[in-house]
């Protein structure tokens, strides 16, 4: 059996071999890594819009009266703050602290939550929200609609332009974070406004077969199809995290500099009594920005940072910058050799080369 056989494939898989996508293996799914060229779908993004194949994204429904109770015991941010058509961006913990998934939570009814979880981590987030259950002993309806469920990403400052024309009024009906129930083109859907390139933006959720209608529909509009080549870079220039890169489930969200997600505040959810140790006395390891100093290869997850002479960590991603026009990265090493400004190296291909921790994001907007 031929390895396309065996990936998975999204409901836009046929479209995105029409328009002579490259594809390559994501986590298990064929996906298309560019179409023109990552360059010009990154620029297409930041200067108008583009449009993401987000169908291989896990969605769990998450209902009944204990809900709200059940999943504020579960994630670290405070779930209980959302009104009906609000979302947020939350993390799931283990015991340990460590990060079991990042998400983003939205409350779709008194006591209806939708969640969207990343593609590689469905099965272990399926596991863990099962297992917490029967440890919380709060009763919730747990379905997994992953698999009847397309996802389209619209992104960039025309965006919502494009969304006017596809369903007048939604744009000002959707604020950031916020996400609503409409119909378009003859499919209930739910449309919100977030994403994962720094630009203004919607993900659109809707039934699996009228996934490549709406996307056809968003090409006719003008907007850019866009591969995973540019997301990783948008989201890289945004510091973005990306799970098993600056997440995995031995890295807590304070190593990661996300305790802005974390709501020690309220009562006890899993995980909680590490973080609030990390909170209060630090920890060995933060998630550092940097920006190279002059010319180099682009930096590349695994690359290691050196700091005053000796390697004292690793880049979890790297590349070169579209935007900046230089090479841009994360990884961890110790707070006291990662604070803003500081100088450092990094070796790539067995050469150093300069670099400098800059604050998050990367990239700001002129």
């Amino acid at each position: 059996m031929s390895s396309e056989v065996q990936l998975k494939r999204t409901p836009l898989w046929a479209s995105h071999r029409a328009l002579g996508a490259r594809l390559v293996d994501f986590g298990g799914w064929d996906m298309p890594v560019q179409y023109d060229g990552i360059l010009a779908e990154h620029v297409a993004v930041r200067s108008d819009c583009g449009i993401f194949d987000i169908s291989h994204m896990g969605e769990l429904r998450v209902t009944g009266p204990q809900a709200a109770a059940f999943l504020n015991g579960l994630l670290t941010n405070d779930i209980t703050k959302l009104a009906v058509g609000q979302g947020q961006y939350t993390l799931m913990c283990n015991e340990r602290g460590g990060t079991v998934d990042d998400l983003y939570a939205y409350r779709v009814s008194e006591q209806a939550y939708l969640l969207v979880i990343n593609a590689s981590r469905i099965d272990a987030d399926i596991a863990h929200i099962r297992r917490q259950s029967e440890i919380q002993d709060l009763k919730s309806q747990i379905e997994d609609v992953s698999d009847t469920t397309g996802a389209i990403a619209l992104q960039g400052p025309r965006s919502a332009a494009v969304m006017e024309k596809l369903a007048p009024g939604v744009a000002a009906r959707v604020a950031r974070n916020r996400i609503v129930k409409l119909m378009l083109a003859g499919a209930e859907m739910f449309v919100a406004r977030t994403g994962y390139t720094g630009e203004d933006g919607f993900e659109l959720l809707m039934p699996s077969g009228a996934t490549p209608e709406i996307w056809t529909l968003l090409l006719r509009e003008g907007a850019k199809p866009c591969g995973l080549g540019a997301r990783d870079t948008l989201r890289t220039e945004m510091c973005y995290p990306l799970y098993g890169h600056e997440l995995d489930e031995d890295t807590s969200p304070i190593e990661a500099g996300l305790s802005r997600y974390v709501a020690l505040g309220k009562p006890a959810f899993t995980g909680k009594e590490r973080l609030q140790r990390q909170k209060l006395s630090g920890t060995s390891k933060i998630l550092a920005a940097f920006r190279m100093s002059g010319k180099s290869a682009p930096p590349r997850p695994h690359c290691r940072i050196v700091i005053a002479g000796a390697p004292a960590g690793e880049v979890t991603s790297g590349t070169q910058s579209p935007s900046l026009g230089v090479g841009i990265g994360m990884g961890y090493a110790p707070p006291d050799g990662a604070r803003d400004g500081q100088m450092i190296e990094i070796e790539i291909r067995s050469k150093r080369f300069p670099a400098r921790v800059v604050p998050k994001p990367i990239y700001r907007k002129p």
